[in-house]
């Protein structure tokens, strides 16, 4: 019996794959908001009701294919973040920003899903929360670490209106305990920006813009984001240095 059930769950992995493989096919020739059960099961020579037993809707196979690419993503930032050495901040968080760039580059209609145009009638289920927070939480490591090094400098813009300090103080104590409310805010902000700028590059934005020096515009732009959050770096000369007294509460 344990023999039979294991086959049968190989069994199911395996179309599950050939699912989402065909689905992320799709996505790249028509779109998020064009994805259709039908025409991913008429593409695998299935017939719909079996695929409805893999996928009930099409919200379904979306939601996979968002949590999927989140994951990916995730797993990509993470990876940076555990490369680059906590004495060097501002290159640990420039780090983090290069691994989101890089797969968003990699993988654009996957980016696109994640950050491009809501598909219409499609509303993202409470599954997708913690993998859509993996990168912003390994920018937020970045500061928790600065902070507990003793490396973490006050984040400039002057002190927070009172309603963002408490918000930002209250994500801070979920997500990144110890760190400061104004560095909270710096990074919620950071995510922001630095998912704009990867967006700006995926979706042509900076065509007849910028052409040459995008590399450098990332890099030099990161290294601000990573200024504005208090994090020093590992060069004051290269950039901006943020200030060296740490964040109050």
């Amino acid at each position: 019996m344990t023999a039979i059930q294991g086959a049968r769950e190989r069994a199911r992995r395996e179309v599950t794959a050939a699912i989402m493989d065909e689905a992320r096919r799709r996505l790249a020739v028509e779109g998020a908001a064009k994805l259709s059960l039908r025409a991913v099961a008429r593409e695998l020579g299935m017939v719909s009701s079996a695929l409805y037993r893999y996928f009930p809707s099409r919200d379904d196979l979306l939601t996979a294919l968002i949590v999927e690419a989140y994951d990916a993503l995730g797993e990509a930032a993470e990876a940076a973040l555990d490369d680059a050495p906590r004495t060097a901040p501002a290159d640990r968080w420039t780090a983090v920003c290069a691994s989101v760039r890089a797969w968003a580059l990699a993988h654009p209609h996957e980016f696109a899903l994640l950050h491009g145009t809501p598909v219409p009638g499609y509303a993202a289920p409470q599954d997708t929360n913690a993998p859509g927070g993996r990168v912003p939480l390994a920018l937020a490591r970045v500061a928790l670490d600065a902070r507990e090094d003793g490396l973490l400098g006050r984040a400039p813009g002057g002190p927070l209106p009172e309603s963002l300090r408490a918000e930002a103080g209250e994500l801070a104590a979920e997500h990144a305990e110890g760190l400061p409310a104004p560095a909270m805010a710096a990074v919620v902000a950071g995510w922001a920006q630095l998912v704009g700028l990867v967006g700006f590059e995926v979706f042509g934005q900076f065509h007849g813009v910028i052409e040459r020096g995008r590399d450098e515009l990332f890099v030099h732009t990161a290294r601000r984001l990573a200024a504005a959050a208090g994090l020093p770096p590992a060069d004051p000369g290269r950039d901006e240095p943020a200030g060296r007294s740490e964040v109050s509460d």
